[in-house]
């Protein structure tokens, strides 16, 4: 029987606000703060303390929403989500549920086969929780995510000494530690419905949902320090079926490989049960990443088993209508609307676009090339941003940002380069000593001789000289070795110090190698 996969995903995604969702606390970087060193009352949930919202982060969820083409909802309400766990300090969470900032919009992505829409259930606020760092040993420890906000699994000999206890030696392991530095940072939870049908669509969903996020600059995307986590809902059916199967949520994935990796598994291990008679358990499972296998977590929570009720410390969100306007008219241009301008007004491929539409910073910096060179070839500035300029960012390991070809030197080079002024070869060397120096283009030519040469008479005596000096290889190539032409051409350019315009260079091989052939 064949089987189709049925994929809705949730993603958690930290804003990039300066304070906490709920208190004044400022949102620190975990791999860099001390633990615990940005914990107030509120958000280490002491009793009698009151909440209050974070209106940046309500700005930047009206962002993500209006982006994802979400109706917005100018009253939602927060709710309290209850259960326990460790680094939930209060005991439950303050979230939206019932009644969310918004739902019912779209984010199409691009597939191998085609483009494809997929459908948002509801965009709502919360609040993260803290992390729990479990000391398991002195061997065989392994870092895992928690079912709910984020831990992680240690032999003790790995941690920092100002994170053990000095009243708790090693010989009582194992223990947990609670870093509150995270509990209560502003989250955006973004729900799809189930619309995906294999790993390829989840990661090109969770890909350009990502990207969505950074050109919107209120998430930066760094999967790695959690501030992205990705929940896979998934379940398989009989091919034709409209019904759905039974679902497992794989939790907390921070990157995209696992992700895609994770989907393929539970995927094929359900149709496995499936096939053997045996049931799909609706549990939470968690990735295994040394084993490349999901491991049960937990039975699978329905929204009751939160016994959810609104939040009564907080009066229900209202935004007005003409806030959520003005927070529409400053979204930038959405990056497939940007690559589809690029396509087809620049007349670029799939590939050059979807390379410069990435990142937001790299699309800014093409279109600022073309701005300050405005005859430059569109297809040609693409070419060498992607190609030459990438490859030294990445030698260097720095961004589009930081290093020091600024948009005009670039197109200022590109322009002596289709003025004729230096060839490919000059023009590279070019790029590479500005972007070590931060020079312009034409001191460089001029200092170090790389102009073009285009002078007929000295191009046609190189031509002689090398032609004279290699008259074996002539030999050969009058005997009928073609390929030897290019060898030649090769020499010329040797000779000319890689100045000498291509172009000429060629015109002039084959005339003398024609008059050879015809006995001139």
């Amino acid at each position: 029987m064949d089987y189709e996969p049925v994929i809705g995903l949730e993603i958690h995604a930290e804003l990039l606000t300066q304070s906490k969702m709920f208190c004044r606390c400022p949102v620190v970087d975990l791999t860099e703060a001390p633990p615990n060193s940005a914990v107030c009352p509120v958000c280490s949930g002491m009793p009698g303390t009151l909440p209050v919202i974070n209106q940046v982060a309500v700005e930047y969820a009206l962002r993500v929403a209006l982006a994802l083409d979400c109706e917005i909802f100018t009253t939602s309400i927060f709710e309290r989500k209850n259960y326990f766990y460790p680094d939930l300090p209060k005991g439950f969470q303050i979230s939206q549920y019932q009644h969310p900032l918004a739902r019912h919009g779209r984010l199409p992505i691009r597939t191998g086969q085609g483009d494809v829409v997929i459908r948002i259930r509801r965009v709502h606020l919360e609040e993260d929780t803290g992390k729990s760092i479990h000391v398991s040993g002195w061997e065989n420890g392994d870092e895992q995510e928690s079912s709910k906000g984020g831990s992680q699994t240690l032999p003790s000999q790995t941690l920092p000494s100002q994170t053990l206890p000095s009243q708790i030696p090693p010989q009582t392991l194992p223990y947990s530690l609670i870093d509150l530095n995270r509990s209560g940072v502003p989250l955006l939870e973004i729900v799809t419905e189930p619309d995906m049908h294999s790993a390829e669509e989840v990661g090109a969903y969770a890909r350009a949902l990502r990207r969505l996020l950074r050109y919107l600059d209120v998430n930066s995307g760094d999967m790695q320090k959690g501030v992205l986590r990705i929940e896979p809902n998934i379940s398989v059916r009989p091919a034709g079926s409209e019904e759905l199967g039974t679902r497992t949520e794989v939790k907390n994935l921070n990157s995209f490989r696992a992700l895609e990796r994770a989907v393929e598994y539970e995927v094929e291990r359900q149709i496995a049960l499936l096939e053997a008679g045996e049931p799909v358990l609706q549990e939470t499972v968690g990735w295994d990443e040394s084993r490349q296998v999901t491991v049960p977590q937990r039975s699978k929570e329905e929204a009751h088993d939160y016994r959810y009720f609104p939040e009564p410390d907080l009066p229900p969100l209202v935004v007005e209508p003409d806030w959520v306007e003005a927070v529409r008219a400053g979204l930038p241009e959405r990056p497939h609307e940007r690559m589809q301008r690029l396509m087809h007004d620049l007349g670029l491929n799939e590939y050059d676009a979807a390379l410069l539409t990435d990142e937001k910073a790299v699309a800014d910096y093409f279109e600022a090339v073309l701005a300050a060179g405005p005859e430059l070839d569109p297809k040609s500035a693409a070419n060498w941003i992607g190609g030459e300029l990438f490859g030294l960012i990445n030698q260097a390991g720095l961004s589009i940002e930081e290093q020091h070809v600024s948009p005009a030197r670039l197109a200022a080079l590109l322009q002596l380069l289709e003025d004729g002024a230096v060839n490919q070869t000059s023009a590279k060397k070019v790029l590479a000593e500005m972007f070590a120096s931060g020079k312009d283009a034409p001191s460089i030519v001029a200092a170090q001789g790389l102009d073009q040469v285009s002078d007929r008479e000295a191009i046609e005596s190189w031509v002689v000289q090398v032609l004279a000096d290699h008259p074996e290889e002539l030999g050969e190539y009058l005997e009928g070795k073609q390929a030897i032409a290019n060898w030649l051409f090769g020499q010329v350019m040797r000779r000319a110090g890689g100045r000498a315009n291509p172009r000429v260079v060629r015109d002039a091989l084959e005339r003398r190698l024609a008059e050879l052939r015809s006995g001139g």
